[in-house]
């Protein structure tokens, strides 16, 4: 570092750590974030407390893998690929965020141990490959297909579902929550739009008595004065001012020679309010919703015409609901015939809790629902989200490639087998590269009984000889009973396309990462 600063190649205040260090402190880094979310792995996994150092020092408490990364901040460049590729795995199948972290972080481990033994990187990174390739053809063999029976695919979703929600806040009512998300998942008949099912949270009550509406619920009260039913609605869904009643003016200055004038400008700030008011009422429509608030002066003329008028819309999601009603969200009015109206059979308000909120039926979208929170305190509302959220990822990404395999640690014991037995056949150093890519798939498993307080050693050393007993095996961590059991006799399954993103990605990773010999920290611009 002190030689290029003297020989003048990099500014002053940059830094470079070379060859050795480099690779250590890409090591160090990525292992140490991989260490941080390893004892959130599992159905016994543990929480994290996230308190934000802002104002009001917000508080999360979670144990999804992607948001305790995406909560932290990290200086080490290594470490930040691993964050990276938890939230493409979060944003790709929405589960698998803390697996792919954690084996990420074992085959690093394994790797700084083959470079101590002078193994070149290189060679590491081919049999790290070659080991990919052969676990991937294992895990292809292993799954299974039931996309042809309904009731079958029906019951490998629910499996799915309640093994996903096994490791959240949900899994006293694991049974509740996957039927909720599988109900969902089905009304969307294979579309896939997530977009059609809208989450509300609501406290009070217990999570338990959260439940599925079919329709779309919104947040929301009718203004004062106007109807609280209607029946074949035609709607129109608006983002614009409705506001301008008053006089704002802002920094202008307005010179009238006296109050009559002041007077006048309110008249004709109201006239253009009607006009506009008029414009909207002849699109021959009964409810119209705005993304913006609706003044006092509007509101009376809605009311007036016995039109319900809905203000402050769910800001982040009126292109929802225009989705859902089947309508184009409008700015200006003067066109009503090009203008696409959204409709549903009926709206009405609707008690949950304390809370009145407007309920809209028999929508377009026929495929739309909303599931509705319950719990204690908010920050049990944000993880139910979180989780559920989760699983309706995870079980759109099995209806998209309907493979399902066994979960538990059998993908990872089947894989790291098949592994072994290619290394056994393979010359040279890059053999050495595959048994420790074996043994870090195997680390998962390890990993699960270690967070669950069981022998990690004695319960990992049974499963490889169950699998090397019998090829067709289905064997894997029991953690209630704390030993192994069989996979397809507990309903532990997991989506194919969770674990094979999470090999593709976590090999990915650790490859990029091994390629790193050089470490060059820039100097801040300096402000002139």
């Amino acid at each position: 570092m002190a030689m290029s600063q003297q020989g003048g190649i990099l500014h002053q205040g940059a830094s470079e750590e070379r060859g050795e260090n480099a690779r250590l402190a890409s090591f160090v880094g990525a292992v140490a974030i991989a260490d941080l979310v390893k004892s959130t792995l599992g159905p016994k996994g543990m929480d994290k407390i996230l308190q934000s150092m802002g104002r009001g020092q917000s508080v999360t408490v979670t144990n999804d893998g992607a948001t305790i990364l995406k909560a932290i901040y990290i200086d080490n460049p290594a470490a930040k690929v691993l964050v990276d590729i938890s939230r493409v795995q979060d944003d790709e199948v929405g589960d698998g965020t803390t697996s792919v972290v954690v084996l990420a972080g074992e085959l690093l481990r394994e790797a700084e141990k083959l470079v101590a033994e002078k193994i070149h990187p290189m060679t590491i990174i081919q049999g790290f490959r070659e080991a990919c390739d052969c676990g991937r053809k294992a895990l292809e063999a292993a799954a299974f297909n039931n996309a042809s029976d309904t009731e079958l695919f029906r019951r490998d979703l629910m499996n799915i579902a309640k093994t996903t929600l096994s490791s959240k806040i949900l899994t006293g009512d694991k049974e509740h929550f996957a039927n909720l998300a599988v109900d969902a998942i089905m009304r969307l008949k294979g579309s896939g739009n997530l977009e059609a099912i809208h989450i509300i949270k609501k406290m009070g009550g217990t999570l338990r008595e959260s439940f599925l509406d079919e329709g779309y619920i919104l947040d929301k009260r009718i203004g004062v004065g106007q109807p609280k039913r209607i029946e074949n609605a035609k709607i129109l869904v608006a983002n614009t001012a409705m506001d301008t009643d008053k006089i704002k003016i802002y920094g202008a200055r307005v010179k009238v020679d006296s109050m009559s004038k002041v007077a006048d400008i309110e008249a004709a700030e109201k006239d253009k309010m009607r006009e506009k008011c008029q414009k909207i009422l002849g699109h021959g429509i009964n409810c119209f919703i705005n993304r913006q608030l609706i003044y006092n002066f509007p509101e009376e003329i809605f009311a007036d015409a016995g039109v319900m008028a809905i203000e402050h819309a769910d800001f982040d999601g009126i292109e929802n609901l225009a989705l859902v009603l089947g309508g184009d969200i409008v700015s200006t009015f003067d066109d009503p015939k090009g203008v696409k109206l959204g409709s549903c059979k009926l709206i009405e308000e609707v008690m949950i809790g304390e809370d009145r909120l407007i309920h809209f039926s028999g929508v377009q979208l026929g495929e739309a629902c909303t599931i509705v929170l319950r719990g204690a305190s908010s920050h049990i509302l944000d993880e139910a989200e979180r989780s559920l959220h989760d699983a309706l990822c995870v079980l759109q990404a099995a209806v998209k490639d309907s493979r399902v395999v066994y979960g538990g640690g059998f993908p990872e014991m089947r894989m790291a087998k098949a592994v072994e037995t290619l290394s056994a056949t393979t010359p040279g150093k890059k053999s050495i590269a595959m048994e420790a890519f074996a043994r870090a798939l195997r680390a998962l498993p390890s990993t699960i009984c270690d967070n669950a307080g069981l022998d990690s050693s004695e319960i990992v050393a049974n499963l490889r000889a169950a699998h090397g007993a019998d090829p067709e095996s289905r064997m894997g961590v029991d953690v209630i009973r704390g030993d192994i059991g069989d996979m397809y006799e507990m309903g532990i399954y997991e989506a194919f396309r969770v674990k094979s993103q999470v090999l593709n990605s976590a090999t990915e990773a650790a490859e990029m990462i091994l390629r790193v010999d050089d470490i060059i920290r820039s100097a801040p611009r300096q402000r002139q």
